[in-house]
């Protein structure tokens, strides 16, 4: 889940009655984030992806306010009045780059002294953690901030020969050339491929022929850095994805628009996308609520007035329509898409409590399954051996598959983050972030789990079925292929099966020092000693011995003996 770091301080100014400890703890718990720990003034909170609004100091004041009934309805973001005509021109060389853009103005309160150092950190933090999920490392969308004093429109948007770029970088105080920035600044090793084409490069102008930015790798600091007490602030957003854009974009707005700033739209102009005046950007998206969608979710008939009422509070504007209601969403919120959406707001903002159950008249109780009574015992086994559970997600990162070699684990077509993008197929995924994440602890380090893994299959639907794996590490340095061999046996043992075991090549295990159990066939588990290309990349200083067994392929050989 994506986490942040927020200031609590900054987060009771902008609430009239800010709640305690104790009851943030609740309203949390009922919505979809959680106060992971507390040091200080640092409050560190988790979310789940669809929520990244709630990883700002701004955009969970707005939901606190709702929830507590100190606010309630769609928070307007106030358009200047007559603003000058203001647009971007985007050239048709960056369509096979980075094609679409979306840019806004933004003007501080009247009564106030301009962007404050807490507001500019809170948005230059948001904005980093919306490249890492939304953005997918920068690949779908980056942003960039700029104040408007210091750069004069049209803007233009270009691909352009890197030997014709100067500019002082954001962290710089002297010129360089583009050639020179490209080979030696880190921001450029990290991300100027996703903004270059052959010996050119994407570069964001003013009218005077400023460069603003390279996207999506770093500003320029003539133009391009915002700065204390600047009143007027310019927000971009490119990638490969127009939606991503729009979404960061609309994302990053909140932490603004909570404190009224005000908006002033830009046009885009040029190839590839549509002519728009830029007022989309910072307005209110109308989805459709009808009732018996609700209904059919909730299986409650709620009254018109509560349903209102309840959407006011998660901070939407509503009003009656035909066979149900319009919502109007504001931009920081993307993940409200359709009216089942709608209807889990409706759910959460009034609180689920475990109160809430009914439970049905019978004569006899409802006990568990005896395949969930076998894993249990498998699980116990493993806590008696000594080895700690993680608990880990069932989504793991590219990076991790590809550094295991995993070609069968299923990726995911449209990610929420480049976290988490992949359907890890073994448990071991998930336990080589585990070790990378724990390498300034002492050794040896002992984990297991039981835990759900989705493999691929033409016979379930959507080509993946879910199967059950116990995995176990031990990183030590007598850790060796003996040890995840005795892993092995130890559990077999315990449910009264022998298997035959013969050699496998594996592409993150030692070749030789590697196997894999067969029952009755079968394969039942995997084996062996990770590759020490495999924990170089995670910094593991130790040898490290794995062993998996497919619980649920064992479980269909003892069933019948266990009571089934």
């Amino acid at each position: 889940m994506p986490v942040a770091i927020l200031s609590a301080e900054r987060l009771r100014s902008l609430l009239a009655n800010p709640p305690s400890d104790l009851a943030l703890d609740d309203i949390l718990f009922a919505s979809k984030a959680e106060v992971e720990t507390r040091d200080g003034d640092d409050l560190t909170l988790s979310v789940t992806p669809d929520r990244l609004d709630l990883l700002s100091e701004a955009g969970l004041a707005l939901h606190i306010a709702g929830v507590t009934d100190a606010a309630s309805g769609r928070p307007h973001v106030r358009e200047t009045l007559h603003p000058p005509a203001r647009y971007v021109t985007v050239d048709r060389s960056v369509m096979g780059v980075r094609p679409y853009i979306s840019v806004v103005v933004l003007d501080a309160p009247e009564s106030g002294s301009g962007l404050d150092e807490g507001t500019l950190a809170e948005a230059i933090r948001f904005q980093e953690l919306l490249h890492a999920t939304l953005g997918r490392d920068r690949r779908a969308a980056s942003l960039g901030i700029y104040p408007l004093e210091r750069l004069n429109f049209p803007l233009r948007y270009s691909l352009e020969p890197i030997s014709s770029v100067r500019f002082v970088p954001l962290d710089g105080a002297e010129e360089v050339e583009g050639g020179t920035f490209f080979a030696t600044h880190p921001m450029a090793a990290h991300y100027g491929a996703l903004g270059r084409l052959a010996d050119s490069c994407l570069t964001l102008r003013d009218a005077r022929d400023t460069i603003l930015s390279l996207p999506p790798v770093l500003n320029g600091r003539t133009a391009g850095e915002a700065r204390v007490g600047d009143r007027s602030l310019v927000l971009e957003a490119t990638g490969t994805r127009e939606r991503s854009v729009r979404e960061a974009l609309g994302l990053l707005l909140v932490v603004f628009a909570a404190r009224g700033w005000t908006a002033a739209p830009v046009a885009v102009q040029g190839p590839g996308s549509e002519s728009v005046d830029g007022a989309s950007v910072y307005g209110p998206r109308a989805v459709a609520l009808p009732s018996v969608v609700l209904r059919a979710i909730t299986g409650d008939a709620l009254p018109s007035a509560e349903v209102e009422h309840r959407l006011s509070r998660a901070r939407l504007g509503v009003r009656p329509h035909s066979g149900g209601w319009l919502v109007e969403v504001p931009p920081w919120r993307p993940d409200l898409l359709t009216a089942v959406d709608l209807a889990e707001d409706i759910v959460l903002i009034a609180g689920v409590r475990p109160q809430d159950g009914i439970l049905l008249p019978s004569r006899t109780r409802g006990r568990r399954l005896a395949e969930t009574r076998f894993r249990k015992r498998v699980r116990s086994l493993l806590t008696g051996l000594g080895y700690a559970e993680p608990h880990t997600p069932l989504l793991v990162s590219a990076e991790t598959v590809e550094r295991a070699g995993s070609l069968e684990a299923i990726r995911l077509r449209n990610p929420v983050s480049a976290e988490f993008s992949v359907l890890r197929d073994r448990l071991l995924l998930s336990h080589l972030d585990v070790l990378g994440r724990n390498t300034r602890l002492s050794y040896p380090q002992r984990f297991a789990e039981v835990g759900p893994v989705i493999v691929r299959s033409e016979k379930a639907e959507g080509g993946g079925a879910t199967r059950y794996h116990a995995s176990g590490l031990l990183a030590a340095e007598s850790a060796g292929f003996a040890d995840a061999v005795s892993w092995v046996d130890y559990l077999l043992r315990a449910v009264d099966v022998t298997a035959v075991r013969e050699p496998a090549e594996l592409p993150f295990l030692i070749s030789g020092r590697s196997a894999r159990a067969r029952v009755a066939g079968e394969p039942i588990a995997e084996m062996g000693e990770l590759h020490p290309r495999v924990l170089e990349s995670l910094g593991v200083p130790v040898p490290v011995a794995w062993a998996e067994i497919d619980l649920s392929a064992l479980w269909n050989l003892v069933r019948r003996r266990e009571g089934d």
